[in-house]
């Protein structure tokens, strides 16, 4: 039996150069995949620990503590029921024979054999110690499950030198196993496992003997000029890119410092320049086909503009770099230069004169072209700037105006500064200022944690936009499913939502979306939806509120009055947790809950209102005159939106409603005593509920 021991295992496959923006993902699909798949099958010794590593020619992953052969395992293996290995005198049969043969024990004693239930009819089990799996067979099968399950993008078929097809992101030309010092003989792709590796592919000559698994990235570093280890890499590359800036800015956006990281194994960092002319240019422009187009970084200065220096990552490394930088300075010219003529072309024609042509480009085929939906947009932006007390006329111009950069040739070469275009244009255009800042604003917020509108035209916009796109996309029946959401429904209610509530915006969501639903009027395609749309709305709501800390009692209590303006929203939800907190919280709100449901059964009975004189027990008469001192108190703080007071003041009807439910009975034999005391819990619970439903906070 081979001695077991356990080393460092080293796993490289040598590659061409691998896609760049999936190299991260199948580095580490790669390392944990085949780390994982070993523990699974008992050979790490201990806890599993492992590095991963990720280059443009290699994945490769080193764990600890493998084991050269997985411990004995005691197995349990069902043989036969008893009825079919037992004949009738109690002697194995020949069946019972030849299982015990198919299993490798043919002498294996009966009387040895457990006899136990298998749930259904008794049988006959054997237990056995079952020899653990080497390493070598362990791995070859890791391996080929492993490889096999990689996040490959797109794969590749190429032939091997021997003719046989081979399927593989990119073609491999080297694997290196090593287990310790030992080479483990398995196999992939059609090559068998060696010592030796390569290292870079112009730093380095020959192939490079690696003699221990744990020696692996210091020998490709100091023999190979690669730094193997995919983040050491990254953080090389961030603090060379901090170094050159000398005091400058790295505009260093993470995808794009992922990206380069994946296309060098030896990142050096060198400056280059370009000419001061471009810095007339729009510098979003500038940046973007920097980083688009070339992959370089760009730099501002403290106040973030843009400098005439970038700064390059090469996969070489030299004393005299000045070719380097020449060739990639003289690359990056007709790059500015073709944006510099973008930008001089789009000033010729005002943004004015470019709206009519929206007439031509198609928004949805069920909801016109672009210019149906801009004026849409207009009469929207109009309508919420009237009933916010904006400025109408500055609102419609700004909807009027932005989005019609998308026919400017900039926005044509780089989508992604549409909008920003847009506000450079109409400043160009002599727009008013919060004109040219609506035209950017009004996308915003993009994504989760983006920053809002700055302006009041901005906010409107905005608002006008998004409303437009949920009532418009879900009106033609393209409501999010699952999580299929192509028309990002579920961002555009996060973009409404976050205006109004983080904005404090006096606006009532149900009008807006009628607002919104009108303007389709002579569409018939799209369905009036606002109900839906209001309570989808509410669910993005609960999830925004949760993520602010809010607990779910709280939002519910609040969110179960079904708000319509949503200004106020938080001050509530801080109301709630601070009555929440009070001695009597718990039993006001445990009262509310039983009053609730004896309203609920009451339903569809006249309410007269409450008859002073009809009280009976001395009870209802305090809770009445107390109720009548109460709800004054709580008007006035309504009034002047200091939820906490409001529902503090109610806090003085603990023990009132305590005696009355302990003394009185609501459910009367004379009708119009029990009328008259429902309508007396209808009050209370109407002046109980006005902040937030508080029966929501009992147990």
């Amino acid at each position: 039996m081979t001695q077991a021991h356990h080393a460092t295992l080293l796993v490289e496959l040598l590659t061409e150069e691998l896609p760049p923006k999936a190299l991260a993902r199948l580095g580490d699909a790669f390392a944990e995949g085949i780390a994982q798949r070993l523990a699974a099958r008992d050979l790490i010794e201990g806890d599993l620990s492992f590095e991963r590593f990720a280059t443009p020619r290699r994945l490769a992953v080193t764990i600890k503590n493998v084991r050269s052969v997985a411990p004995e395992k005691q197995v349990r293996e069902k043989v036969l029921p008893v009825s079919v290995a037992l004949d009738a005198n109690g002697q194995p049969t020949a069946p019972l024979a030849k299982k015990l043969a198919a299993l490798g024990f043919p002498e294996f004693p009966v009387g040895d054999l457990e006899r136990a239930s298998d749930g259904k009819n008794e049988a006959f089990f054997l237990r056995y110690a079952a020899p653990g799996a080497t390493l070598a067979d362990g791995l070859q099968a890791v391996l080929d499950e492993a490889l096999g399950k990689l996040p490959i993008p797109k794969v590749m078929k190429y032939q091997r030198p021997d003719g046989s097809d081979v399927q593989f992101v990119r073609p491999v030309h080297r694997l290196t196993v090593l287990h310790g010092e030992a080479i483990v003989p398995v196999t992939a792709f059609g090559i068998d496992a060696g010592d030796t590796t390569r290292g870079h592919r112009f730093l380095s000559e020959g192939p490079i003997a690696i003699s221990h698994a744990d020696d692996y990235a210091h020998t490709l570093q100091h023999k190979g000029s690669v730094i193997a280890n995919y983040a050491e890499r990254r953080d090389s590359i961030r603090a060379q890119l901090a170094e050159q800036a000398a005091g400058d800015q790295v505009v260093m956006p993470e995808a794009l410092l992922d990206e380069v990281n994946s296309l060098v194994e030896w990142p050096v960092v060198y400056a280059c320049k370009f000419e001061d002319e471009f810095l007339q240019v729009p510098q979003e422009c500038l940046i973007l086909t920097m980083q688009t187009n070339q992959k370089y970084f760009a730099l501002t200065d403290d106040e973030g503009r843009l400098r005439s220096r970038f700064l390059i990552v090469s996969n070489l490394a030299t004393s005299t770099p000045e070719q380097i930088v020449e060739g990639n300075e003289r690359v990056v010219r007709p790059r500015l230069a073709d944006a510099k003529f973008f930008f001089e072309q789009d000033k010729k024609k005002t943004l004015a004169d470019r709206v009519p042509l929206l007439a031509n480009v198609v928004y949805h085929n069920k909801l016109g072209s672009q210019l149906q939906r801009v004026e849409r947009l207009e009469a929207l932006a109009g309508l919420i700037a009237e009933r916010s007390g904006a400025d109408v006329a500055l609102a419609r111009r700004a909807a009027r105006l932005a989005k019609a950069d998308l026919l400017t040739d900039m926005v044509g070469e780089f989508p992604e500064l549409q909008g920003t275009m847009g506000t450079y244009y109409a400043r160009h255009d002599g727009e008013p200022e919060d004109v040219a800042i609506a035209c950017s604003e009004h996308y915003q917020p993009r994504f989760s944690g983006d920053t809002l509108p700055t302006t009041t035209t901005g906010k409107i916009v905005a608002l006008a936009d998004k409303l437009e796109t949920l009532v418009g996309i879900w009106g033609i029946g393209l409501a999010p499913t699952g999580e299929k959401d192509p028309f990002a429904l579920r961002r555009h209610a996060l973009g409404v939502l976050r205006i109004l509530v983080e904005e404090q915006l006096p606006l009532d969501l149900v009008d807006l979306l009628r607002g919104a639903y009108a303007q389709f009027a002579g569409i018939d395609a799209v369905q009036e939806s606002t109900q839906a749309i209001y309570e989808f709305c509410l669910d993005r709501l609960r999830g925004m509120l949760r993520e602010r800390g809010y607990a779910a009692q709280e939002i519910d209590a609040v969110l179960a009055l079904n708000p319509t303006r949503l200004d106020d929203i938080v001050a509530r939800l801080d109301a709630v947790r601070e009555f929440a907190a009070l001695n009597e919280a718990a039993s006001l709100a445990a009262a509310n809950k039983r009053i609730s449901n004896i309203l609920k059964k009451s339903e569809g009975t006249e309410d007269a209102g409450v008859q002073i004189a009809l009280f009976v027990e001395a009870a209802e008469k305090a809770l009445y005159a107390q109720l009548e001192q109460v709800a004054p108190r709580v008007e006035t703080q309504l009034a002047a939106r200091e939820y906490t007071g409001a529902l503090t003041a109610l806090a003085a009807l603990r023990e009132t409603v305590d005696t009355f439910f302990n003394d009185v009975m609501v459910n009367a034999e004379d009708p119009a005593l029990r009328a008259n005391r429902l309508a007396l819990l209808k009050a209370l619970h109407r002046q109980m509920n006005r902040v937030a439903d508080i029966s929501r906070l009992a147990a």
